[in-house]
């Protein structure tokens, strides 16, 4: 047995994840395990057929890095195929929306990298076969899975506005049909079972016969005949090129911690940018959630917004000043504006929409740690007939105007603001965390490390506490941020909006590492846990 903790948004997949480090898996085994429970009982979350990052530190083997598998545009694409097409921006940042949706459902779809990653991260980091481990998602597919609270509030979210409600993703494709769709023809409720006996046929074929498969085999001839004859982007030649990129984590500091997190197209660099301005401030005599707090840190939040909106965009394709926007000096003139009172505009061009991803963080007993987020995006809706697994939405995020940082251009990866981190007390782990949530997950990432750095927090208060978002020129409230402390913002002017959840602005998971324990949390706003071995 591997004695270790694993938390997650789903009880299932953490279950996944624990048996595996009793099986004697070690953390990258286990991060992988829970990935793959997650993408049967979280499909729109997450799946094979998703993308995202894993950043692994393994002491024991000198091992530290992060694996990127970002979804790629297709080859197919072109810089100003949607230029004409723009209608507006998410408020938040997180998308676009087009004239007669032309980049959703099969317009989204960007070239699917989880299964290639999580295969690449057992090869390079894990002990463990990808058959014996997708063993483990194949009941939840084949006996189904109970529907939880979050998954059937997603489901019957309504989104952007101009955008697909969420239960058209689910029921415009005759495939997805299928699956989310009862005989009486209403989605699946909170506490119905949801069987897939398609992606459990899916999993014991790619069991079987390999990774490959997917990417130059049978089942990629499936896919790229259903693209085809769809008029998708995605061909059979971004199958096969789809490649795992591992690289250097992006270091930082704050208040003596050395900060790990993943370089560009990810988040960690705006994380860095925001802990950096924030670092001239004393937050911790302001106190935690007052109102001089949340202005400060939300002009922080703001001021890196409206660095990410201008300069992140995958460094193969455009120059991402990473040394200026991570540096203290930089930092320390953005400071000096929110000392004068200066307010940060962030641009948008109207409208709002939420984000859909999920988040795996595991520590074994070698000081082994793993932060992996992985997602659709904006889920497609597509479902190939007979495979099961839904694929991601990533082109929704392309920029369709030409000549931005995170313009559409063949083979480009998507910007994303996922941002697996790893916080350092000297050379130890302190505190592994990491976020679903798009554009939320470094503000909400950013108030767990506060949290923890700041107010000595263990995992459980950090991530519990409550969050304000501030990823345009409104501050965003959640519910149980004080009424008084609301008025004050108003009165010096801001922009707030109240949320009438009381978890909300991303799904934060984190591992505390104290003296040698373990303590660690799930976000109470969605369905998961975090347990111990």
């Amino acid at each position: 047995m591997t004695h270790g903790m694993v938390s997650a948004a789903q009880p299932e997949a953490v279950e996944a994840g624990l048996e595996t480090l009793q099986a004697g898996g070690n953390a990258v085994d286990a991060a992988v395990a829970t990935a793959l429970v997650q993408t049967a009982v979280d499909p729109q979350m997450c799946g094979i057929a998703g993308f995202g990052c894993m950043h692994v530190y393994s002491p024991k083997t000198g091992v530290h890095v992060c694996l990127d598998f970002y979804g790629r545009a297709p080859m197919a694409a072109r810089p100003d195929m949607w230029a004409d097409l723009m209608i507006s921006e998410s408020e938040d940042g997180f998308g676009f929306i087009l004239k007669g949706n032309a980049n959703c459902f099969y317009g989204s779809i960007a070239t699917p990298m989880t299964l290639r990653a999580l295969g690449t991260a057992l090869k390079r980091f894990g002990t463990m076969q990808i058959g014996a481990l997708l063993g483990l998602a194949v009941p939840h597919c084949e006996n189904g899975f109970v529907v939880r609270p979050h998954v059937s509030a997603y489901w019957n979210m309504l989104p952007t506005e101009s955008k697909p409600p969420h239960s058209a993703l689910l029921t415009n494709v005759p495939a997805t049909r299928k699956i989310y769709v009862k005989p009486d023809g209403k989605l699946h409720a909170v506490g119905d079972t949801l069987r897939n006996r398609d992606l459990g046929a899916t999993y014991r074929r790619i069991a079987t016969v390999g990774i490959e498969a997917f990417y130059e085999g049978e089942i990629a001839r499936r896919i790229a005949g259903d693209m085809r004859a769809n008029g998708a982007l995605l061909a059979e030649t971004d199958l096969a090129q789809c490649r795992v990129e591992e690289t250097k984590p992006l270091w930082g500091s704050y208040r003596g911690h050395r900060i790990a997190t993943n370089p560009p197209p990810g988040g960690g660099l705006m994380l860095l940018e925001m802990l950096n301005i924030l670092e001239y401030f004393d937050l911790k005599a302001m106190g935690h959630n007052t109102p001089d707090y949340i202005a400060t840190v939300a002009e922080a939040m703001k001021l890196g917004a409206v660095d990410r909106d201008m300069h992140l965009g995958d460094p193969k394709f455009v120059d991402v000043p990473v040394a200026r926007l991570s540096s203290k000096e930089h930092a320390a003139r953005l400071a000096e504006r929110v000392k004068r009172g200066e307010k940060a505009h962030v641009p948008r061009i109207k409208a709002k929409e939420a984000a859909d991803t999920t988040q795996v963080c595991v520590v074994d007993e070698h000081g082994t740690c793993v932060s992996l987020t992985h997602t659709l995006g904006s889920p497609s809706g597509v479902v190939t007939d007979g495979l099961g697994f839904m694929y991601n939405g990533a082109m929704e995020a392309f920029d369709p105007r030409p000549g931005h940082a995170a313009s559409l251009a063949p083979g480009k990866a998507r910007v994303s603001s996922m941002a697996p981190t790893i916080v350092f007390k000297g050379e130890q782990p302190f505190f592994v965390v990491g976020a679903p949530g798009g554009t939320y997950i470094t503000p909400g990432i950013l108030q767990a490390v506060l949290n923890v750095v700041e107010f000595d927090m263990t995992a459980l208060e950090a991530i519990s506490a409550p969050r304000f978002c501030a990823t345009s020129d409104t501050i965003h409230l959640t519910n149980r941020i004080l009424r008084s402390t609301e008025r004050d913002l108003a009165t010096r002017g801001y922009p707030v909006k109240r949320i009438p959840l009381n978890f909300y602005f991303a799904g934060v998971h984190g591992i505390r590492i104290d003296g040698g324990r373990l303590d660690g949390a799930a976000d109470p706003g969605r369905d998961g846990m975090a347990a111990m071995v």
